[in-house]
């Protein structure tokens, strides 16, 4: 079998994105020979259509993903940091493979719909921090909820968005350099701005931990609702058709892991307990060594691996993946992510076509048709990419 190179988690303007369009993406997925890509937005399908027709329009093979923030109120309790390093209890769980076109319906379209007004009005309390905060310094923000969504989202208002109007802003008020470090300075209650003004992916990030962050003075705090517990996301996503999945971030620079991840075989019994049988890394974040062998482990456990970029900050990195410090993917990785996004591929057509995927009614996969589902999968794949 021909293995040909998988992104499997991309994020869009739909949700907040390093790309300009969906458009952009896929046209530089093409350039770089990556065959099979997956949009991966934030409480979002809004998407798939533009997905669809441009990775078709390029002969790429589109996979259909959603990406939701959960709360584990177990884990919350004891302490414990799951996928996000500093929020015990918070968890990033994924989609795969949902049904296209859509198919989400009744109550769990009414609890996506919800949860995402939520994170929304979260970013429309910030804005007007920021707008008197501009006030308080003597200059006017020229921005609100309303032309934030207009001019810079496609729906989603993400606190990224945000922390770019607020550059756009700083820029178009203070055109020389200096004068923009010193208004950021006084935002930043006395903190200088560490990146070039022209590094506007660093600028953006230093708005968002500085003024957007928990300390920072636009900072809101997210309300209890802007959280679904994970066994509601994960019954959202089997009612859209899709494979829960869970994000690993796996060792970090500092080669530390979460309390939840340190213990693989602890973490991956537990991912069990709780109904996930998928897993996917973003591939920059980790150590190849580190990546092949929990990769490999959870494969040989009967987890879906796949990998993808994300691509949900301002920087503009490459699609075709690599590890931290831009270490090639061993053949082993590329591999084991092929054979991912072939079960998801399999999985979405036979969801899409009214019939039962790679999961059972309660959301569990019978190990003993994983290989069928590699090979139909890999026909799909090659038929629409030949």
């Amino acid at each position: 079998m021909e293995v040909v190179d998988v992104n499997a988690h991309l994020h869009t303007p739909y949700s907040f994105s390093a790309f300009d369009s969906v458009s952009q993406a896929v046209e530089m997925a093409a350039a770089q020979n990556v065959k099979v890509v997956g949009i991966n937005d934030f409480y979002s399908m809004d998407g798939y259509a533009d997905w669809d027709r441009e990775c078709r329009a390029r002969k790429l093979y589109p996979l259909f993903n959603i990406e939701f923030i959960s709360l584990n109120s177990e884990d919350q309790a004891a302490g414990v940091r799951v996928n996000d390093p500093n929020n015990p209890g918070r968890t990033y769980i994924s989609g795969k493979g949902l049904a296209f076109p859509v198919k989400l319906a009744g109550e769990p379209a009414a609890q996506l719909s919800a949860v995402k007004k939520e994170s929304n009005l979260q970013v429309a309390a910030m804005c007007e921090k920021v707008a008197k905060l501009f006030a308080d310094a003597g200059v006017e923000f020229g921005w609100d909820e309303a032309s934030i969504r207009e001019k810079l989202t496609k729906g989603s208002l993400r606190e990224r968005h945000l922390a770019k109007a607020i550059r756009l802003a700083v820029a178009r008020l203070f055109p020389d350099a200096e004068a923009q470090k010193a208004f950021y300075e006084k935002i930043f209650g006395g903190k200088a701005l560490k990146s070039d003004i022209a590094a506007e992916a660093k600028v953006e990030n230093e708005i968002r931990g500085n003024l957007l962050k928990a300390g920072g003075a636009a900072f809101v705090p997210e309300t209890p609702e802007a959280f679904l517990p994970m066994s509601t996301v994960r019954d959202i996503i089997l009612a859209a058709g899709g494979i829960p999945t869970y994000p690993f971030l796996a060792d970090d620079a500092k080669g530390g892991f979460t309390d939840f991840e340190g213990d693989l075989e602890k973490a991956a019994a537990t991912l069990k307990e709780r109904g996930f049988y998928s897993t996917e890394f973003i591939t920059t974040r980790n150590s190849v060594e580190v990546l092949e062998r929990y990769a490999q482990y959870l494969w040989d456990q009967g987890f879906v691996v796949t990998l993808g970029s994300e691509h949900n900050t301002p920087a503009m990195e490459p699609i075709k993946l690599a590890c931290r410090g831009g270490v090639d993917l061993t053949d082993n990785l590329k591999r084991l992510n092929y054979w991912g996004a072939c079960i998801v591929a399999a999985h979405q057509k036979l969801v899409a076509d009214g019939f039962q995927g790679y999961l059972d009614a309660q959301g569990r996969p019978d190990l003993k048709y994983r290989d069928k589902f590699i090979l139909m999968g890999d026909r799909i794949i090659k038929e629409a990419i030949k």
